[in-house]
């Protein structure tokens, strides 16, 4: 496939060959889906399902059953798959009216699901309430690991409250290591680890690499992780662009070390081009490796991570460009022959 002529989409009043500009082009294109839940149906469903104000009136009045029940159902249905588990769990805490929440706590104070997901909510609330707030979601995340022994998912909200809170990073690995004993090659609790390990967290550029390399060569065939290399150098290009415009103008040279050629080498044969089931958050490493892809000038292979895109675009990393979600549709129109998704 030849490579484009532009790293930047077109102007939105250049036309095409048939008079066309590029904004008409793309208002009659499909639209993005840009959402938490990603391709989760499921989960979207009882998002949309408990979002309207006359459901939550009086906390559920009027309901023959509890506003909570559909969560509590969600997640049951979710089993012991810890990978979607997390998942949902941590956009059911983001998502959900808090009186649906509080209000499950409430009616089954000692129930596991409703204690793990009360304890991502307080860990996400807490750092800005103050100290207080922050032991009771501490304690909140331990009594869920309790409550759900085997569980990964309390562990890794007491690690997103320490990162929050600016713990050092040798205080937070014995948590990660409790989630990772339960669930070995756990996407979620390594790119935790990943973000706490980042600059822009609490460690150095040096202990984020080598932590992803490491991880990526040990990890199984077919494991998302495989894609760590290539997250980590996306949080490299994040971090230098936060720095000084003159750090900024060269991020895109990170692209073309051989390095970088070998990071994405490494997500195409161990996880992408294997036989893996999709993993809950499947759409977020595709948009990274679609990104890295494109920033690297891999056409052909860009192309193939597009497809399995789709129209689920994700916000990072495509904010490291000026217009995130133009960029998206140039790149992934280009790359599939216009595909309609």
């Amino acid at each position: 496939m030849a490579r484009p002529a532009t790293d930047h989409p077109p102007s939105p009043t250049k036309q095409n060959s048939h008079g066309e500009t590029w904004t008409h082009m793309l208002r009659r294109r499909p639209p993005l889906l840009i959402r938490p839940e990603l391709d989760d149906d499921p989960l979207h469903q009882t998002l949309l399902d408990l979002r309207p104000t006359q459901q939550l009136h009086g906390l559920g009045a009027g309901r023959t059953s509890p506003a909570w029940e559909p969560v509590a159902e969600l997640l049951r249905a979710t089993g012991r798959d810890w990978d979607r588990r997390a998942h949902r769990v941590a956009v059911l805490a983001r998502g959900l009216p808090a009186v649906v929440g509080e209000r499950w706590t409430a009616d089954r104070p000692d129930d596991g699901d409703a204690l793990v997901l009360r304890a991502f909510v307080e860990s996400a609330r807490a750092p800005a309430e103050g100290h207080s707030a922050v032991r009771r979601a501490e304690q909140t995340c331990l009594r869920a690991a309790v409550a759900c022994p085997e569980d990964p998912t309390p562990w890794l909200a007491l690690l997103s409250l320490m990162h929050s809170c600016a713990v050092p990073v040798r205080d937070a690995v014995p948590v990660w290591t409790q989630a990772v004993n339960r669930a070995p090659w756990h996407r979620t609790a390594y790119h935790l680890m990943l973000r706490y390990l980042s600059p822009r967290g609490h460690g150095a550029v040096p202990d984020m690499m080598d932590f992803a390399w490491q991880a990526a060569f040990q990890a199984p065939h077919g494991s998302p992780v495989a894609l760590l290399p290539v997250a980590a150098r996306v949080e490299l290009v994040a971090h230098r662009q936060g720095q000084t415009h003159l750090a900024a103008l060269g991020a895109s040279g990170h692209w073309n070390e051989p390095r970088a050629g070998q990071e994405i080498d490494t997500a195409l044969s161990r996880w992408f081009h294997t036989a893996a089931a999709p993993h809950a958050e499947a759409v977020i490493d595709l948009n990274v490796l679609a990104f890295a892809l494109t920033r690297a000038h891999r056409p052909a292979d860009a192309a193939l991570a597009f497809q399995r895109v789709g129209r689920h675009m994700t916000r990072h990393p495509w904010d490291l460009l000026p217009e995130p979600e133009r960029a998206f549709r140039y790149w992934r129109d280009q790359l599939t022959g216009h595909r309609r998704t």
